[in-house]
């Protein structure tokens, strides 16, 4: 990396500490509540709702996985986000209302008032194992990987460091602040996130055909691998590098009608870690207008989470294995340098 890498790396963290760690304190002459703390005072606008949700979406996990299925099954795979952003206008129709008139925290408590509480105790502890044993876990070694990747050889020599590194980072802010801190945080990280992947995907673009151009490089994108853009598969239609069928990991308009709603529901309208963002609206409206913010930023992910893969399979086209994506990156970053 070059000093202006590191500057602009510690920058950026010093910045998000900050933020987080200023709306952590306590209000003058009083201590959090617990609606302050798990609620951030039910105080958050709708672009705040809207873009911690994305926040929480997308990670170090989303980035990798997506852009790696962009260059195994092309756009196909971006029926996720779109998929999504139905759902969320769903889920802000129809299930927060409900939601906010109970005046709930948690979904657990919400559960507990409609069925039980052993089905309450049952639904917090299977949130929290796979919480913490699977999406967590995850998250951060693959945020680890990337920190590897950045600061090091990629040879995985950094990978429990930066896993440390970024669990106490986290934790700095976000156990003292609460969900008023994440959220704020979450709201810079999301600019950066999507200004970033915008300009990672332009600067590919760029480069992926001799005389450059952004237009110029789709255009050629789109003509090398038109297949690559269909949204609804069919058999034999594409084949992974490793040499599967990608009709059976996305089985056509199969997939969209037969489980992917549902899994989007569940996600959307279900999950304690997405949906808590909007019980903290200060309103109904507030939470929706800010579950319809979130439903266009998933309309324009797949800009940067699915086409760098694609490009990525257009520089490499007689790859072996995904993996293959990762000269593709070194380039990139290079370009991002040049820049």
């Amino acid at each position: 990396m070059e000093n202006i890498d590191i500057v602009v790396f510690i920058s950026y963290c010093i910045v998000i500490l900050s933020i987080g760690l200023y709306v952590s304190r306590d209000k003058k002459g009083s201590g959090k509540s617990a609606e302050d703390y798990f609620l951030a005072g039910k105080s958050l606008p709708w672009w705040a709702i809207g873009a911690s949700l994305i926040a929480a979406n997308i990670s170090a996990e989303q980035f990798v996985a997506m852009n790696g299925s962009g260059f195994a099954l092309g756009l196909a795979i971006a029926t996720y986000e779109w998929m999504a952003a139905v759902t969320l206008l769903v889920v802000g129709k129809f299930f927060l209302p409900i939601y906010i008139e109970k005046k709930i925290y948690t979904i657990p408590e919400f559960v507990k008032k409609r069925y039980s509480k052993n089905l309450k105790t049952i639904l917090a502890v299977f949130w929290i194992s796979l919480f913490v044993f699977v999406n967590l876990t995850t998250v951060m070694y693959l945020g680890g990987k990337a920190m590897d990747t950045i600061f090091g050889n990629g040879d995985g020599s950094l990978i429990t460091i930066s896993i440390i590194g970024l669990s106490l980072f986290a934790l700095t802010y976000s156990v003292w602040g609460g969900l008023s801190a994440v959220a704020w945080t979450d709201v810079v990280q999301v600019i950066i996130l999507v200004l970033g992947g915008i300009l990672m995907t332009g600067i590919a673009l760029t480069y992926v055909t001799p005389g450059g151009g952004i237009m110029e490089g789709l255009t050629h994108v789109y003509n090398t691998v038109p297949e690559r853009f269909s949204m609804i598969l069919d058999k034999g239609e594409i084949i992974t590098p490793d040499g599967r069928d990608a009709y059976f990991d996305l089985p056509g308009i199969a997939v969209l009608i037969g489980g992917m709603w549902i899994a989007n529901t569940y996600y959307w309208g279900f999950n304690q870690y997405i949906i808590q963002r909007t019980f903290a609206a200060k309103s109904l409206e507030e939470a929706q207008k800010g579950i319809a913010f979130a439903a266009f930023l998933k309309l324009i992910i797949p800009i940067f989470v699915v086409l760098p893969g694609i490009i990525a399979y257009v520089i490499n086209l007689d790859p072996s294995t995904g993996e293959l994506v990762k000269p593709f990156l070194k380039v990139l970053s290079l370009k991002m340098e040049r820049f």
